[in-house]
């Protein structure tokens, strides 16, 4: 794909390494697919794809003078200078290649990681070996519930996730929700706690943070979760929707900020005054903000500025929300509970974190959720649907769908090709040609970009269906379903091993053996930081 030439300077794994272990910040950026990223990355890369870049970048990396050190090659090519010229175009200005790309990393004797969440999820496994987190097997777990037990069972992931397989008699408490609300759903200290997860990061974490803010109830985790639940051949449930009662009494929420603020000062958590915030603005600094409430909470009002970062979630995936390694977190709730209890583990993960000191509701103004700080779209040709239905009735159109390919098996406009924007020259080689094409994806965001690119590799006229597919749909137009036509593998989203409810059974052990190996990985990296308290 033909692109503005610029030439990058180059940065030595060497010199990437030593910026972490000095503490200073930096963007590691892989802008491969999400499944080849998976399959092998350092461990503070963040996934960046090409496909996506404009999309996320100025959410995710907020401070345009920020170190960014892109690697990453697909298929033979090198997607790095590409995506180096995209971020400089977004107004990046500092911005350079990982000299000889990830086989350098390796080469040098960089530490590489398997799938996604890799801090989080090596951080929990060092949590466990630490604290002795303690954990009961499927087995004990179901004879529990057998013999009716003095027992609640709380589910610490989020709620989809909790609604497509969950243990039975489970309840949804997602893991920042857990020390506030706990107590609502055992206010005997008799009763025995257990917490769950898909795999078992979650529920580690989750059982600690109860632990850690001082819950009298003996607490659990399920061992290895959902997934040693199926290898131990128990049953599912699926569909459920029990929930954590919505209203925490004054007493339960007291003692729960009272453990909350004391971990969180035992793991070196900074209070902030809400009006001096602007005192982390300084030059070279990113300060992330994140609101870690329920997004229904964020999106009734929030203040202005903070992000919705739910806090279990947060801590799963800060590689995600915070890619800019070495920033600066600042995070508020309006309970002073679940942001202490979040930063508690963002501290012992090695990041400076703040919590905003407790403000009135009054000062929660803002209502919804934001749109994301993205660049305008490049201006480009529509079609209404209708249209479209006319135009493929009639031959010689071709559409492109470059959603995500879960998106696209679940529905797309009968004859769309499925494609990776980042992948529109190959694509074009499997797609017929044609004398019209047409862009579409969920909202037709992303379609405006690829259409952009299209029209560099074609002298076809180059259109986007206005208001995606999900406007297809609105107009009563027929779909087709599953993979019907990929012109590129689905390489865009990896399937973790823990999700869904089709796994094979060495897929989920495997899994489970590669989480076990994590700490041994930790210890030949040594970026990471991580003090347990």
């Amino acid at each position: 794909m033909t692109e503005a030439n610029h030439s990058f300077p180059k940065t030595t794994s060497l010199a990437v390494r030593q910026a972490l272990l000095d503490r200073t910040e930096i963007a590691l950026i892989d802008v491969r697919e999400e499944d080849p990223f998976a399959q092998a990355h350092p461990l503070w890369a963040a996934n960046f794809p090409l496909s996506k870049l404009e999309l996320e970048a100025w959410r995710r990396i907020p401070r345009r003078d920020t170190r960014i050190v892109v690697y990453g090659v697909h298929d033979g090519e090198d997607l790095a200078p590409r995506a180096a010229n995209k971020l400089r175009a977004l107004g990046y200005t500092d911005v350079s290649l990982l000299d000889g790309g990830l086989d350098a990393w390796i080469a040098a004797g960089g530490e590489v990681f398997r799938d996604v969440n890799v801090p989080s999820k090596s951080f929990g496994e060092l949590v466990e070996a630490r604290r002795h987190t303690p954990s009961l097997s499927a087995p004990e777990v179901q004879a529990l519930i057998d013999r009716k037990a003095d027992v609640v069972i709380v589910d610490a992931r989020r709620f989809d996730e909790y609604q497509t397989m969950n243990i039975p008699t489970s309840t949804s408490v997602p893991g920042a929700e857990l020390v506030l609300r706990i107590r609502e759903l055992a206010p005997d200290p008799k009763t025995q706690v257990v917490v769950n997860c898909a795999g078992r990061t979650r529920s580690i974490i989750g059982t600690q943070s109860l632990i850690n803010a001082g819950i009298p109830n003996p607490v659990a985790a399920l061992r290895n979760g959902t997934i040693g639940w199926t290898l131990a051949g128990q049953t599912l449930s699926h569909g459920a929707d029990r929930r954590a009662p919505a209203e925490v009494s004054a007493a339960h929420r007291a003692a729960a900020r009272e453990g909350a603020r004391a971990i969180a000062e035992r793991a070196g958590v900074r209070r902030i005054a809400l009006d001096a915030l602007a005192s982390l603005e300084a030059p070279g600094r990113t300060v992330y903000r994140f609101d870690v409430r329920t997004p229904e909470e964020y999106a009734a009002g929030h203040l202005a500025g903070f992000a919705s970062a739910p806090g279990g979630q947060l801590v799963q995936e800060t590689d995600h929300q915070a890619p800019v390694r070495g920033a600066r977190i600042v995070l508020t709730d309006d309970d002073d509970v679940r942001a202490n209890m979040s930063a508690s583990w963002l501290a012992q993960m090695g990041w400076e974190v703040y919590v905003v000191e407790p403000v009135g509701d009054a000062l929660r103004s803002e209502r919804g959720n934001p749109e994301p700080d993205r660049p305008a779209t490049p201006a480009v040709d529509t079609v209404a649907p209708s249209t479209l239905a006319e135009w493929l009735k009639q031959g010689d159109v071709a559409v492109i769908d470059v959603t995500a390919s879960a998106n696209y098996v679940k529905a797309h406009v009968p004859g769309a090709w499925f494609a990776i924007r980042a992948q529109l020259t190959q694509a074009l080689r499997a797609i017929p040609p044609a004398s019209r094409y047409v862009l579409t994806c969920g909202s037709s965001l992303l379609a405006r970009f690829a259409a952009d690119d299209l029209k560099r590799l074609t002298s076809a006229e180059v259109f986007v269906l206005e208001g995606g597919t999900t406007a297809w749909i609105a107009a009563g137009l027929p779909v087709e379903q599953g993979e019907t036509r990929l012109a590129v593998p689905r390489t865009d989203r990896y399937r973790r091993p823990y999700e869904g409810t089709d796994n094979a059974a060495a897929a989920m052990q495997a899994y489970l053996d590669w989480e076990f190996g994590l700490i041994a990985q930790l210890d030949r990296d040594r970026t990471h930081f991580f003090e347990v308290v």
